[in-house]
């Protein structure tokens, strides 16, 4: 095989393709969680989330098919087993608990901002450490992807919520600067 000349070491390849494996994993285990949640989600927010977790499954799931590519791109091979993407991800399965709408919006949100703190910390290492500033633009957007997810998933908890009893409850509070 040809060895690749695209401007990078194979220390500085093999270092960001590290951190492209970690981002797949995290991708791989979130669109596990969200579709599990898509399928089994209840009540009086099903349809809205339903919908919601469908948009987000299949933007993860494009993305998940991003980093492999650039993986591939950089000479790299990207995690392909269960077992590979446990061992990678920094946010952890839901296994055995299934919670309530809210609950499960809660447990995204925490999880999209895991995987976006993980984003800033890879875009500076790809730059500073690795001089790899097209793995650096190509995580920012993935970064950007998964703020605005946690945002719409946030939008959906900081409104009012609907109660067991089906009360409606809790009110916005809209900063003065934003009045």
């Amino acid at each position: 095989m040809r060895p690749l000349n695209i401007g990078l070491s194979e220390e500085q390849r093999r270092g960001v393709i590290d951190l492209l494996q970690h981002d797949l994993s995290d991708a791989y285990l979130l669109l596990i969680k969200t579709k599990k949640y898509h399928w089994d989600v209840v009540g009086p927010q099903f349809r809205s989330l339903h919908q919601l977790w469908e948009e987000h499954y299949t933007a993860l799931t494009e993305n998940i098919d991003s980093i492999a590519e650039r993986i591939r791109a950089l000479g790299g091979y990207p995690i392909g087993t269960a077992a590979g993407f446990l061992k990678y991800a920094s946010i952890q399965e839901d296994t055995g608990n299934l919670p309530k709408a809210n609950g499960m919006v809660n447990n995204l949100v925490a999880d999209h901002e895991q995987v976006i703190r993980n984003l800033r910390n890879h875009i500076n290492q790809c730059s500073e450490k690795y001089h790899d500033e097209g793995s650096a633009d190509f995580l920012t957007g993935l970064m950007e992807e998964h703020e605005e997810m946690a945002w719409m998933l946030r939008s959906f908890i900081e409104g009012e919520t609907i109660d067991p009893d089906g009360k409606l409850s809790g009110d916005v509070k809209v900063p003065a600067a934003a009045r």
